[in-house]
């Protein structure tokens, strides 16, 4: 970092963010000799609990962190959307994003950024300095924004994420060993460009922590089989984040923040199987597995993570619900959610949102009608195949969870009272100098 120091030689803020996607932060404070430098950051600096976004899921959530703005703006409400005026659904990409992302504001005040492995940032944009796109990448070659960016990756053996199919083996140890390649190799890759870059942020996100949480979580919550691994992949997680801020001159804030929580998963709920079975739902035929399969006698629909929709007439493309019995219908849909309880007898549904409460924006028109937060313990899931019954076990032991995502920041006048994934743009920004109009819905954390 040294050689580039002396090549700026200004006083502008310069940030290194961290993203550890859906480390909770009672993991690192029930653990703090696992996290040695995580919990030395806190007590030097600053550290504490971030509020997730509605719904906490990945593809929505990075998003919103990186643009400061809800869903209702990003246009991106999770992992599958529906298109307008249609029953068709796509994965939302980078290019969705509709709202100006962080690294795109830095640009523009005439700075320079260098990002990686951010999720929903496919294809990777060629207007900043360097990018190498995260989760939703189909491969390395697209994923870098040029051909040296990939050679130099490929030396480390790189890869966009780890391989989350060995994870459903009853046998986790080659699924552990592919989870630390990855780590290992995003550190190197991160290393690298760190030094080499002239940059004024560095924005990075370690993306196989979720899917260590996803099948290994239950084993820590309950002293399983895979209890230890799971710590030590964090331990030595917590060793690159040290050797990344140790590697920072004194005038670099380092971040580091997760997108969400998480919790050990006990059963997954087939919300649209419900659904059918409370005759909110029904398809045309008997041969059915996407949204595109429902019938016109469909009152309701769900889409991941716990996203509700009214069939509502003028929206839906056969809509059937009357936009004048939007409000009863909804409450009896809320009546009916509220109502369904788990094999344990606990209720599935801790919190139901409604979505004008949460989504604001020029794309709030494709917003949810509501948002089911779950208990914890039960994830939600929205498949039309029909072929599963409402309460199913499947290999992962670990879920998203609203609640208990972080933040941890070498600065110590970060305030973190009420703080949420909307304020992170804004405090980078605020760190880094830059100016930007009052259009976002968190602000900055500085004290």
């Amino acid at each position: 970092m040294g050689l580039f120091d002396r090549l700026r030689g200004d006083d502008d803020g310069r940030v290194v963010f961290l993203g550890i996607d859906g480390v909770p932060l009672d993991l690192v404070e029930d653990h703090p000799d696992v996290f040695e430098n995580l919990t030395e950051i806190a007590e030097t600096g600053s550290g504490g609990r971030l509020e997730s976004i509605v719904p906490p899921e990945s593809s929505a959530c990075w998003p919103s962190l990186t643009t400061g703005v809800n869903p209702g703006a990003t246009g991106v409400y999770g992992f599958q959307d529906r298109e307008r005026d249609s029953y068709e659904t796509y994965v939302p990409l980078g290019r969705h994003v509709e709202a100006t992302r962080l690294w795109d504001r830095v640009t523009d005040a005439g700075r320079d950024a260098t990002v990686l492995n951010v999720p929903v940032t496919f294809p990777p944009s060629t207007r900043i300095q360097r990018m190498v796109s995260g989760f939703l990448s189909p491969d390395l070659e697209s994923a870098a924004s040029d051909e040296s960016v990939r050679e130099t990756l490929d030396g480390f053996d790189y890869r966009i994420d780890v391989n989350a199919k060995l994870g459903h083996d009853d046998d986790k140890t080659e699924f552990i060993e592919n989870a630390h390649a990855t780590l290992d190799a995003r550190y190197e890759a991160f290393s690298h460009y760190l030094a080499q870059d002239d940059w004024d942020l560095f924005f990075g996100v370690f993306m196989s922590t979720d899917r260590v949480n996803h099948f290994l979580f239950g084993d820590y919550a309950n002293d399983g089989e895979y209890a230890e691994e799971f710590l030590e992949f964090y331990r030595k997680l917590d060793g690159y984040i040290g050797e990344i801020r140790d590697s920072l001159d004194d005038d670099t804030t380092l971040i580091v923040a997760s997108d969400h929580g998480f919790t050990e998963l006990e059963w997954e709920v087939n919300f649209n199987q419900f659904l059918a079975d409370e005759g909110w739902l029904s398809y045309a035929d008997d041969d059915h597995d996407s949204l595109t399969d429902i019938d016109d006698e469909t009152r309701a629909y769900s889409l991941i993570p716990g996203r509700f929709y009214l069939n509502l007439e003028g929206r839906e493309p056969e809509g059937v619900v009357p936009e004048s019995e939007y409000e009863a219908t909804r409450e009896a849909l809320i009546d009916d959610l509220e109502s369904l309880t788990g094999p344990d007898g606990r209720q599935v549904c801790k919190r139901i949102v409604k979505g004008e409460t949460v989504f604001d924006g020029d794309h709030d028109d494709i917003a949810p009608d509501l948002v089911v937060i779950p208990a914890d313990g039960f994830d939600l899931k929205s498949g039309f195949s029909g072929k599963e019954a409402v309460f199913t076990e499947g290999p992962r032991n670990g879920m998203h969870k609203f609640e208990n995502s972080l933040l941890y920041a070498t600065d110590p006048d970060i305030d973190l009272a009420d703080a949420n994934l909307f304020d992170v743009t804004p405090t980078v920004l605020d760190l880094m100098d830059v100016d930007a109009a009052d259009e976002f819905d968190g602000e900055s954390l500085l004290g």
